[in-house]
């Protein structure tokens, strides 16, 4: 038999965050202690989902809801994320489809959208996953970089140089991964008008939006308008601690005429998927509508080892960090001769400390970056840090 060749639009897709996994394990294997700041996940570390999330699942489980739910989801679900959407301010919400994550939201809102040789905006530096389905569909990724000197905002102009007559939408991730920027609603404001002078469908990811350090403020983009189409992707992969539940949802927001037919597909190819996984979807009521203390505990936390975070990378020569404002990562620059992605790995070999390259988020040309989770405990984060000084200083001095 001959040689099974994959299908070519595989070739470039890109998920940095656990391509860095594989050297990690080799290098784990020799029996190195190991330091991982790669993967979003607070489960790994000392974080855990309230427990009436739990409690309701189980319940669900116990009362046999173990089947296939309806395709958009169950009632009660759909009915709790629309209250919490009408309390963020969202005008017009047409529709809601509770999916595998929002990851699987993403996908079917991309794929209900594009035509080969279509683009998206996609925001550099950005959540790869978006980069990664476009792949699959022969769509264009057309980038537009944030600006890193006023706090990773969003330049406006350089949006709108890019649109062009194959550009569908702008896809808005905030908070920002990797950078843990969080977008004033002036900036906003600017995207929802340049939706509404190019006729461009508005992505906004809020996944993080609890996340917020500082006493910061927050924005849904849906709140802004009502005479755009926005879809909103949530879930409770992050702010409720339950990544592995892969629960998340999205929201369609806008004026109906405009929106129907979109909504229709998007809504076939979830039908054609059968349904989010069906006792998980108990979890999501209690999250939204009960007490929601674990977040004011896991901020403090995580500002703490945020602050530790930027105030030891500013202590090396060849790092800038920027504050984060919300999420848990930090994005600083490299001022390095190598590439970010060689000295990722150099990183691994020699210290166990895991990271990713900027250049896995896509970065404004001519720069450098690595993304860092500061989830893991203080403990944790000083040790690595003090790994990292220790390989820049041998390397470079």
């Amino acid at each position: 038999m001959r040689k099974i060749i994959p299908a070519s639009r595989v070739k470039n897709i890109r998920y940095a965050i656990r391509e860095v996994v594989g050297l990690a394990n080799e290098v784990k294997a020799s029996g190195k202690k190991m330091c991982f700041l790669n993967i979003g996940d607070p489960n790994i570390f000392d974080f855990k989902p309230p427990q009436h999330m739990i409690d309701a699942v189980y319940q669900a489980m116990m009362a046999n809801k173990n089947g296939y739910s309806p395709s958009s989801g169950i009632e009660e679900a759909r009915d709790s994320i629309r209250s919490q959407a009408k309390r963020n301010g969202i005008q017009d919400i047409r529709d809601i489809i509770i999916t595998h994550g929002a990851s699987e939201g993403i996908e079917l809102c991309l794929t209900g959208l594009l035509e080969a040789g279509e683009n998206v905006l996609l925001p550099q530096p950005g959540y790869p996953l978006y980069s990664s389905i476009m792949a699959k569909l022969n769509a264009e990724v057309n980038p537009y970089y944030l600006n890193e000197e006023n706090g990773w905002n969003l330049d406006i102009s350089d949006i709108e140089s890019r649109i062009n007559k194959k550009t569908r939408a702008i896809v808005v991730i905030n908070p920002n991964n990797p950078t843990g920027a969080v977008y004033p609603k002036e900036t906003l404001l600017e995207i929802i008008e340049l939706a509404r002078k190019y006729n461009l469908l508005l992505f906004s990811d809020e996944i993080y939006d609890k996340l917020l350090f500082d006493n910061g403020t927050y924005t849904s983009m849906g709140s802004l308008c009502n005479d755009v189409p926005i879809v909103t992707f949530n879930g409770l992969s992050k702010s409720y601690v339950v990544p592995g539940f892969r629960i998340g949802w999205a929201i369609f927001s806008g004026p109906i005429e405009i929106m129907s037919d979109y909504i229709d597909g998007v809504n076939k190819m979830a039908r054609a998927r059968l349904s989010a996984n069906h006792p998980v979807q108990f979890a999501i009521k209690t999250a939204l509508d009960g007490p929601q203390d674990h977040i004011k505990t896991m901020l403090e936390t995580l500002t703490i080892r945020r602050d530790l975070t930027v105030n030891m990378l500013n202590e090396i020569e060849e790092f800038d960090c920027k504050v984060p404002k919300g999420a848990f990562y930090a994005f600083p620059t490299l001022r390095i001769p190598d590439k970010d992605e060689d000295f990722v790995k150099d990183l691994i070999r020699e210290t166990g400390v895991v990271t990713v390259h900027g250049s896995g988020f896509g970065q404004k040309p001519g720069t450098k970056h690595l993304r860092i989770v500061f989830l893991p405990n203080e403990t944790v984060l000083e040790q690595a840090y003090d790994n990292i000084r220790a390989f820049v200083k041998k390397r470079y001095h």
